[in-house]
């Protein structure tokens, strides 16, 4: 019997040894230390790291312009999951959001909007749900809706476009023209006054003027 608690003893202790062992040689193999940089790099969408500064959104009437009305209920599929919009739907999670667009924020009677929202002053406007869609906690912080949004611009353009057809069908707001290009730009872009060339075209203020035929005979009479 003693011989036999002397085996496993031997046996165990040889375990550990062999353990303490390899934790020593692992430990000189693969030595760790503080990383030269934390974290890791992040590319952003045009290959620069660090994701700088993202590139300003068309203003939100020149994306309805162009916005796609099939798209934007495709992508409110996100949203469907607390939200319906048809006349008549019944609350869910969030509030019905037929003919929303143009319509005051809060404006559900009997749903329980947070605080935060309802303290927000104006309207659905095109540009408020723009914003909203972006960052909800953003828009209202302390809002009660855990969505975290939409990064895309032109995907919010074609939710907002597809809200509009469903109830409200408010006019689009007027893309601004881009002023054309006109030859002053030009002049001033060379350093060129146009005043001045007109000056130089016209014989100045009170300058005599000179009778061709006047200094034709002048000039017979000097010979």
């Amino acid at each position: 019997m003693d011989n036999r608690m002397n085996t496993i003893a031997g046996w165990v202790l040889f375990g550990c040894a062999s353990a303490l062992g390899l934790s020593i040689a692992s430990g000189m193999i693969y030595k760790s230390g503080h990383p030269e940089k934390e974290g890791y790099p992040v590319e952003s969408a045009d290959g620069a790291e660090g994701g700088g500064a993202a590139e300003a959104a068309e203003p939100i009437a020149a994306r309805l312009a162009k916005a796609d009305v099939a798209k934007g209920q495709a992508s409110f599929a996100k949203c469907a999951a607390c939200h319906t919009i048809t006349n008549g739907g019944a609350n869910g999670v969030g509030p019905n959001v037929w003919a929303t667009v143009g319509k005051p924020h809060g404006h559900i009677a009997g749903f329980a909007y947070s605080d935060a929202l309802k303290s927000v002053p104006g309207n659905w406007t095109f540009e408020a749900l723009d914003a909203w869609l972006a960052s909800p906690r953003k828009y209202a912080p302390g809002t009660k809706m855990t969505f975290a949004g939409l990064s895309d611009p032109q995907e919010r353009a074609n939710v907002i476009a597809y809200m509009n057809a469903q109830g409200s069908n408010l006019p689009l707001p007027a893309v601004e023209a881009a002023a054309p290009a006109s030859e002053a730009e030009g002049n001033v872009a060379t350093g060129t006054d146009t005043n001045e060339l007109a000056n130089d075209a016209q014989p100045a203020t009170g300058a005599p003027s000179v009778d061709p035929a006047a200094a034709d005979e002048a000039a017979k009479k000097g010979q």
